[in-house]
């Protein structure tokens, strides 16, 4: 059979009615075991299966949870896996609408209206507030890894997780702590904020660089730095992909990490832990965000009642210290 097979051609199989194949298939009462079982073989052999989205649409619901990312950002990566599993667990599909250098957000988001689908999770959208909120007003909307004003939100604390960073680096030891940021990314300003909040505090000298989300801009500032008279101690990078292409620039110049220079990370991406990269860097807890993302839009979506009118839910990250952090080399050299 070249076409997909039907409830009518299960009927015709089991030598029953349509009726009653549309009473198994849904495990509504009013069929025997016998005939159940019948049917059930029936629509083996034939390998029907039931099309769920016309089950949606008998619903009147799609219960479709529309995801915008960006292609190639592990850590969007991680926390599409997280909403999947959270999704599937309350009864949700999700369909994704990636953003690509040829393919703008805009374009991400209507093709997920257009889809149908009843409520968006949109992981580190950059697209202004104001957009988000009329967006939020026709559709419910969460946002995840950002913080926006007028708009559920779920998110780290940025301001503290880059403090934490900050903070190991100085209790280390070191004093010469380059930051490079992440421009104009989800969270960029706040991990910012975070930085300078511990270097300000130890007295030193606040040194912001340029960086980025990607191995290719954490090489440039690498490369940047080469061309100096000195090297700083420790390099502080926006993201783990950031901080990996810092690593494999310094390496090939000859520099050893962490003995001469340290470097730290933030997200902990599945490479961060990898045992040939083995990055200190700060965790965010990918599945819990995800996690409580879909259910403060679930939420919204089955009319709890209870829930409250907006939400700004903020998940505390934490320090993984491994093998690209130490004391500076005159302090370790002491010890």
């Amino acid at each position: 059979m070249d076409r997909r097979p039907t409830l009518q051609d299960v009927a015709a199989r089991a030598g029953v009615s349509r009726a009653l194949v549309s009473i198994v298939m849904r495990d509504a009462p009013g069929a025997g075991a016998q005939t159940r079982e019948r049917v059930r073989r029936a629509a083996d052999e034939l390998g029907y299966r039931p099309d769920p989205r016309a089950q949606r649409l008998r619903q009147h619901r799609s219960r479709l949870i529309g995801v915008t990312f960006t292609v190639g950002q592990e850590f969007h990566a991680d926390l599409v896996d997280g909403v999947y599993v959270a999704a599937e667990a309350l009864g949700y599909d999700v369909v994704l609408s990636g953003i690509t250098p040829h393919r703008d957000e805009p374009r991400a988001l209507r093709t997920l209206v257009d889809d149908r689908c009843e409520g968006l999770v949109l992981v580190g959208p950059e697209i202004p507030a104001r957009r988000l909120e009329e967006l939020a007003a026709s559709t419910p909307v969460v946002v995840l890894a950002r913080r926006v004003r007028g708009v559920d939100a779920v998110r780290s604390d940025d301001v503290a997780g880059a403090a934490l960073g900050a903070r190991h680096l100085i209790d280390l030891g070191h004093r010469d702590i380059v930051y490079l940021g992440g421009g104009r990314a989800a969270g960029a300003a706040e991990r910012l904020r975070g930085y300078r909040r511990e270097i300000r505090s130890a007295n030193l000298v606040e040194d912001v660089r340029a960086g980025g989300l990607t191995e290719r801009e954490g090489a440039a500032a690498a490369t940047a730095m080469l061309a100096e008279s000195e090297l700083p101690s420790a390099v502080f990078a926006f993201n783990d992909r950031c901080a990996l292409g810092v690593m494999d620039v310094l390496i090939r110049a000859g520099f050893a990490v962490p003995e001469e220079i340290s470097v730290l990370g933030f997200d902990d991406s599945p490479l961060a832990g990898l045992a040939h990269i083995d990055l200190s860097t700060v965790r965010q807890d990918s599945a819990g965000l995800a996690r409580a993302a879909v259910q403060r839009l679930v939420s919204r979506l089955d009319g709890d009642a209870g829930a409250p009118d907006l939400v700004d839910l903020v998940c505390e990250p934490s320090l993984v210290v491994r093998g690209t952090t130490r004391a500076p080399r005159q302090l370790a050299a002491r010890i």
